[in-house]
């Protein structure tokens, strides 16, 4: 099965198969002078990536650079494996992110809390990433990495604090991780661009979100390239959709704050509700409730609902 896809000139995208599920998580391939991958996705995505590689004609130990936009599981779970097989490799993190890729105990708790008997199975292993071979990219710093592809990181909070963005000059595009939604390609061969936020716990904050988007904006990016899945050329209607459907999720979660008794209740109740919001918007799409996009969009409106009700109970102790 054929692993990697070319997506511009040196630019290309590696199925991690996260989950098990096709075109959920993906690593992109930057084949200039100094080889770089951009996101790993969990461990189990790392054989594929190892696959993907060989598949472009480069060996393990070819790979320079390792860059993730934050440190969740599902972006960076695979770090440390990764590294492990490419000996000439380093990682490049947000400086909020850094420790947490070189002791992952943190990480691999919280992530047990949100995923429970099923963690093995999706993130294992979790390995710790030396500090000697950790780089760090404050707001406004470059990485060059071949011949007029000077790398731009840029501070982008909103779906996470420990989270930047990478600006490719070629493509005039953004890595945006997750800041900027998830796009499902699932429904785009139906001819249905979809792209909704990601407020997954614990450090979900919408105005921070929105700050970011601006900031995307003001770049006049060309190309958006997502965490999941695969990339757009269409940024106005990734930050149209993106934008108009935080109300209606925060909405939503206000509603499910008040009625649930429990915090589980609250978030069983906010799952189903953005489920449907988000359903109801498909049905007049022409989009069936038994199309392979839900089995997707059910683990993301829970989890997002999880960061909804963490979001809000933060809040009200602030407020």
């Amino acid at each position: 099965m054929k692993k990697a896809e070319k997506l511009f000139e040196n630019i290309y995208l590696i199925d991690g198969y996260d989950l098990k599920m096709p075109e959920r998580t993906g690593s992109y391939v930057l084949t200039e002078e100094k080889l770089t991958i951009v996101e790993t996705s969990a461990g189990p995505s790392v054989p594929n990536i190892l696959e993907g590689l060989r598949e472009l004609g480069f060996s393990p130990e070819d790979l320079e650079y390792i860059i993730v936009t934050h440190i969740h599981l599902d972006h960076a779970g695979g770090a440390g494996l990764l590294l492990k097989n490419c000996p000439n490799a380093k990682v490049v993190v947000h400086p909020k992110g850094k420790r947490h890729l070189a002791d992952p105990s943190r990480l691999i708790a919280g992530a047990k809390a949100v995923y429970g008997e099923k963690f093995d199975s999706l993130f294992d292993p979790i390995l710790p990433v030396p500090e000697d071979r950790l780089v760090e990219k404050k707001h406004g710093e470059t990485l060059e990495i071949g011949n007029g592809v000077t790398l731009t990181f840029y501070d982008t909070p909103g779906h996470a604090n420990h989270h930047f963005s990478i600006y490719h000059p070629k493509a005039e595009g953004m890595f945006t991780g997750d800041t900027c939604g998830v796009r499902y390609p699932e429904v785009s061969g139906q001819g249905i661009e979809l792209y909704l936020p990601s407020t997954s716990p614990n450090q979900f904050h919408p105005e921070k979100m929105l700050q970011s988007i601006e900031l995307f904006k003001s770049l006049k990016l060309k190309t958006i390239f997502f965490g999941h899945y695969g990339f757009s050329s269409q940024p106005e209607e990734v930050y149209r959709q993106v934008t108009y459907w935080l109300d209606p999720f925060i909405e939503i979660a206000k509603n499910s704050y008040h009625e649930g008794a429990t915090e589980q209740e609250k978030v069983s109740l906010t799952a189903q509700r953005l489920l449907e919001a988000v359903a109801l918007h498909l049905d007049q799409k022409g989009i069936s409730r038994d199309h392979k996009v839900y089995n997707i969009l059910r683990l993301d409106t829970e989890v997002c609902a999880m960061g909804l009700i963490d979001y809000l109970k933060k809040e009200e102790k602030n407020g």
